[in-house]
């Protein structure tokens, strides 16, 4: 009879808690699908008082996370703490140098130190698996690790953060982003302090693991471009919807003749693709690779139930005996990233100027964008009515202009719009919205 296998657990926030849950409720169907036991013999957490609505008699409660993973009755430590350091990264190195089998779903750690944790694992003999860390539960690590590794990954992009698309979701009923943030906040969608989310960091660290995962490169949340959805504006979402676009915001790695291009930023998306269909908190992530049809993956990116279901599968196949390499390859050959400069980024653009209404200025904008050799899909000018409430002819106001450019470069673009802004024939800032095809 095969033993089972001992799981000792830090951390019992929402996600730890549902995670004993689930093993406690699918214990039968774990051990059929696993051909072993799984029980829960030791956890940790910051307060032992605390209650969780848990039965945990005949559980041991660890002093610390370093002794709950040196612990010798357990097999397999989780760690559900958070945080990219210590406690986390000296318990999770613990267990590993004992040649224990590590489960986690910390995304801040694995960007952080994931190569370190994973020589350690390859070093020890035990599994580090992170399923929970991108995606919640959507299988996309296991998918790149294993289920496409005879595949050539030319692409994978998505919507990997759900408040962000919580935001813009509510945006395209005209609120503000101001508006929406504080709707996400009050429903628990957004942290009191957001700028992790909404500026796109968090997009960032999920998207630097997927790369290395779909390229063989070492992780390197440092080589991604970040930009956030704060300067989003309701009137943005509505000239993206008459044009056939939504705004997403989009985590996007890709191979390039110039290296992996790693960037995270609003986007235009047509509203035909799989992923403009992505509403609410809900995330989705694409794939693009040699001989295949684009794969698009869509679940819960977030919420107790859904991580709790990832960190469970992870530690049902600890209990297969399945050991993966962390990042699917050996790590010492796992390449240094070849990081393309985002000048170097070539695209369609949405450009939406306030143009000040003065004879000239169309033919100014046209040349500008000309000497930099960008062709123009669409133009949309927007005017206002010439006439106040009293019937008096107003004074000339900024008209918004809408161009949708063909495929340029990022240079090309920054480089024209700079010169129009010497040329005083434009309000405020240019907005810009890079278009992302299918």
């Amino acid at each position: 009879m095969v033993a089972p296998l001992n799981v000792g657990i830090a951390g019992l926030g929402t996600v730890g808690a549902d995670v004993v849950r689930l093993i406690e409720t699918q214990g039968r169907a774990l051990a059929e699908r696993s051909g072993r036991s799984i029980r829960v013999v030791a956890v940790t957490a910051r307060s032992k008082a605390k209650k969780r609505g848990l039965d945990l008699r005949g559980i041991a409660w660890a002093k610390s996370p370093e002794a709950l993973a040196a612990d010798p009755n357990i097999d397999c430590f989780v760690e559900l703490m958070g945080g990219a350091g210590d406690p986390a990264l000296s318990a999770i190195e613990t267990a590993l140098k004992a040649g224990k089998s590590v489960v986690t779903a910390n995304k801040a750690l694995i960007a952080k130190h994931g190569l370190r944790l994973a020589t350690a694992a390859e070093k020890h003999g035990g599994a580090l698996n992170f399923e929970a860390a991108v995606g919640a539960a959507i299988p996309v690590i296991k998918t790149l690790r294993e289920g496409l590794a005879g595949t050539s990954v030319n692409r994978v992009y998505g919507i990997l953060n759900g408040t962000c698309n919580y935001i813009l979701t509510r945006m395209e009923e005209g609120l503000s982003f101001e508006e929406c943030l504080k709707d996400a906040q009050r429903l628990g969608y957004a942290e009191a302090n957001p700028s992790f989310d909404v500026d796109g960091h968090d997009t960032a660290q999920k998207l630097a693991i997927l790369a290395s995962l779909a390229f063989g490169t070492k992780v390197a949340e440092s080589a991604v471009y970040v930009e956030g959805i704060s300067s989003i504006t309701p009137e943005d979402l509505k000239a993206a919807a008459e044009l056939g676009y939504r705004v997403k915001l989009l985590g996007v790695a890709v191979r390039t003749a110039k290296g992996i291009e790693q960037r995270v930023h609003p986007t235009m998306v047509p509203k035909s693709s799989p992923i403009a269909q992505v509403m609410g908190v809900t995330n989705a992530v694409a794939i693009d690779g040699e001989g295949i049809p684009p794969i698009t993956l869509v679940g819960p990116g977030a919420g107790g139930g859904a991580t709790a279901s990832a960190v469970v599968a992870d530690i049902a196949d600890v209990a297969r005996g399945i050991r993966a390499k962390p990042f699917g390859r050996p790590v010492e050959r796992l390449r240094d990233t070849a990081k393309a400069p985002m000048e170097r980024h070539e695209g369609g653009y949405y450009i939406r100027l306030m143009a000040r209404d003065l004879a000239g200025t169309a033919a100014t904008i046209a040349t500008r964008l000309a000497e930099q050799k960008i062709s123009l899909e669409s133009i949309v000018q927007r005017h206002p009515d010439g006439v106040d409430l009293n019937g008096a002819a107003k004074k000339p106001s900024p008209v918004p202009v809408i161009l949708i450019t063909y495929a340029t470069s990022e240079d090309a673009v920054h480089r024209a719009l700079a010169a129009v802004q010497r040329d005083k024939v434009i309000s405020g800032r240019p907005q810009v919205i890079r278009i992302e095809k299918n």
